[in-house]
């Protein structure tokens, strides 16, 4: 049951907003091009919902295999010779070469305006995120190594363009690993001084052989400044409160092990799960000896890790990242961009060898995505779809015949040459597009279950 409400409900919800979303764009741009529209479906196979309602008296499908969806009109398809004559004008193989483009390409174009508004929302709202305090890994050579990184540099900005927080990082590190060059970070040292910090990506790889993250193969991974032992609230009847602990108290050592910040208390509780702990703590000047022993807790990948039931002012290690509604349309139409451009280039990695097929994800990946953003909070889903829907988008623009990209070339080439291609190339075309996206599909299913399997 944990596992259905934890991932198989955002999957479904989350993928049945995106085909919504996209058949929706094919339906409005239909109806106002003036095309009749027989059929609209979210799912495949066996319909569990059907109605029937609108003027043109549209069938509305909820069907059961809930990985797409489509939109039939008249005159499309097999059907396009069984047109009454009287109903001719509102079919959609009558229609001028411009009214089919616009209807075949509205779907992804909504797929990429609903990111641009999840985007704004997020923006207008507000999200709290970890500020980019990084450090460079232990590796002895590394990227982030040679640029210079050193341990506390809270980056502000990466060639010119402002960073606010750690994803802000990822993404700008993204792109320049796409492209291939150099990553220039401007940066507060831990000293308050300004300096720049340049990471050489010209030589650098997304390829997941090592299953790392791209980031942290980069040599740089976060640190936020440390937070002092100054205890900030005590949770009612748990261990601390037991043992007299209060709001206030400054943890000095733990087991005659001297303390510098949050973090050593979280790590020496945690590995310590129904030990008796000797507390040292300060309080209005004094010193007092306590006797605390966590709590065993299991966490979500079922691990143990002990708890007292405490917690600290972490404030100083997030920023909230928000903007007016003017200039978060502005940040979300120009991230939205850039994602759209980043996913091209993507593909085109991977299509000239440079990003590992086994990239390639499925419904199960998804799925597991789906569930960890939701289980992380709104926004974090928000950002989840937003991004899944810039992807679904792009795919779906790709030149590959079955795929709307395929159907926007085949318009094009009508409309340079004056005629629609022949019924046979069209068939040929389809069997070629069908081939590609079966095999496209079982290689991501095979990825799916291997990352499951290792």
């Amino acid at each position: 049951m944990s596992f259905i409400l934890d991932y198989v409900i955002p999957f479904v919800i989350g993928l049945g907003l995106l085909i919504l979303v996209h058949e929706l764009g094919h339906y409005l741009v239909a109806r106002a091009c003036g095309v009749k529209v027989l059929r609209f479906s979210i799912g495949f196979g066996k319909p569990l919902f059907k109605r029937r309602a609108g003027k043109d008296d549209t069938e509305w499908v909820l069907a059961a295999i809930p990985l797409g969806g489509y939109v039939k009109m008249l005159g499309e398809g097999d059907d396009a010779d069984e047109v009454p004559e009287s109903e001719a004008h509102r079919a959609f193989s009558r229609q001028p070469v411009g009214k089919r483009f616009a209807i075949v390409a509205a779907g992804p174009i909504f797929n990429i305006l609903l990111a641009v508004l999840l985007y704004w929302g997020l923006f207008i709202g507000g999200t709290e995120e970890l500020r980019p305090y990084v450090a460079p890994t232990e590796a002895a050579e590394s990227p982030a190594r040679a640029g210079g990184v050193r341990d506390g540099d809270l980056v502000v900005s990466i060639d010119g363009d402002e960073v606010k927080s750690w994803q802000d990082l990822r993404w700008a590190l993204l792109r320049h690993a796409i492209d291939r060059d150099e990553a220039r970070l401007t940066v507060t040292t831990a000293a308050g001084d300004t300096a720049v910090r340049t990471l050489d990506l010209t030589d650098f790889s997304l390829d997941d052989t090592s299953k790392e993250d791209p980031i942290n193969r980069m040599g740089l991974r976060p640190q936020p400044p440390q937070v002092p032992a100054v205890v900030d609230s005590v949770q009612e009847g748990g261990a601390a409160a037991r043992a007299g602990l209060k709001k206030g108290d400054e943890i000095l050592a733990i087991d005659d092990k001297p303390v510098a910040a949050s973090r050593d208390v979280i790590e020496i509780v945690h590995r310590s799960a129904g030990q008796a702990l000797a507390f040292v703590v300060r309080r209005d000047g004094e010193r007092l000896n306590l006797t605390v022993t966590p709590e065993e807790r299991q966490l979500k990948d079922g691990a143990a890790a002990g708890f007292i039931g405490t917690g600290f002012d972490v404030s100083a290690m997030f920023a909230t990242v928000r903007y007016g509604p003017v200039e978060a349309l502005a940040r979300a139409a120009r991230f939205t961009w850039e994602m759209s451009a980043l996913s091209l280039k993507s593909i085109g990695q991977l299509i000239v060898g440079n990003i590992s097929l086994k990239n390639v994800s499925g419904p199960i990946t998804i799925a597991d995505f789906a569930g960890k953003s939701a289980q992380l909070g709104l926004a974090s889903f928000v950002r989840f779809l937003a991004f899944i829907s810039i992807s679904l988008g792009i795919l779906n623009l790709l030149p590959v015949p079955v795929l709307d990209g395929g159907h926007l070339l085949y318009y094009a080439v009508e409309f340079v040459r004056g005629s629609a291609l022949p019924e046979r190339v069209l068939e040929i075309g389809q069997k070629i597009g069908l081939t590609f996206l079966l095999m496209l599909m079982a290689f991501a299913l095979y990825n799916d279950i291997n990352r499951l399997i290792s």
